[in-house]
C-alpha cells in the first residue's frame, strides 16, 4: 500500500508553474516562428511545387516552439535540432521499409528507435519523434522519398529553420542563441 501511495504522490509534481514571459519574448518568438515556418513553407509551395519533394513536415511546428520560444533549453540547441531530425528521419524510413506491412509496429519501433538514437548521439529533440512517425504514417509522397526524406525535408528544413533562429533570436539584447553548438 505504501509503495502505491508513493507512486501516485510523485504525480503531484514538485514545482510551481513558471511565470509568464515578457511581451518582448512573446513578440520575438512569434517573429521567429513566422519567418522560420514561413521560409520552409514558401520553399515547399513555391519552389518545390510540381516535384516529388516536400519541405514542410508537421514536426517542424514543434521545433519552432523550441527554437523560437524556448531558446535556452538544451533540446532547442542546433545539434539537437538538426541532428535530432536527421537521426529520427533515418530511423523512421528504415522502420517503414522493414516493417511496412505492419504500420502499427513500424510506427512504434520508429519512435522508440529514434529516441534511443537521439540519446546515443546527444541530439534529443522531441519533435524528432514526430519526424520518425511521419516517415511511417506519411503520404505516398513522403514514402516515395525513401532515404531522401533524411536530407529533404528533415535535414534541410531543420537547417533553414536554424539559420532563421540564429538571425532572429540574436536581434534583441535580451536573447542569445545558441547556448552551445556541440
Amino acid at each position: 500500500m505504501f509503495l502505491l501511495r508513493e507512486y501516485f504522490h510523485k504525480m503531484k509534481g514538485r514545482k510551481k508553474s513558471p511565470p509568464l514571459v515578457s511581451l518582448s519574448e512573446i513578440f520575438w518568438s512569434w517573429i521567429g516562428a513566422f519567418f522560420g515556418i514561413g521560409t520552409v513553407a514558401y520553399i515547399n509551395y513555391n519552389m518545390l511545387e510540381g516535384t516529388d519533394l516536400v519541405m514542410v513536415i508537421g514536426s517542424f511546428g514543434a521545433s519552432a516552439v523550441l527554437i523560437y520560444g524556448a531558446i535556452d533549453v538544451p533540446l532547442a540547441q542546433p545539434r539537437n535540432l538538426v541532428g535530432g531530425h536527421i537521426v529520427s528521419a533515418f530511423a523512421g524510413v528504415t522502420c517503414y521499409k522493414l516493417l511496412q506491412p505492419n504500420l502499427w509496429l513500424a510506427g512504434a519501433v520508429a519512435v522508440a528507435t529514434a529516441i534511443a538514437f537521439m540519446h546515443a548521439t546527444k541530439t534529443l529533440h522531441p519533435p524528432g519523434g514526430a519526424t520518425a512517425l511521419i516517415a511511417v504514417i506519411g503520404s505516398n509522397k513522403i514514402h516515395a522519398l525513401g532515404y531522401l526524406y533524411v536530407i529533404i525535408p528533415a535535414g534541410m528544413g531543420a537547417t533553414i529553420m536554424l539559420v532563421v533562429a540564429l538571425l532572429v533570436n540574436n536581434i534583441p539584447q535580451s536573447r542569445r542563441y545558441p547556448e552551445f553548438w556541440f
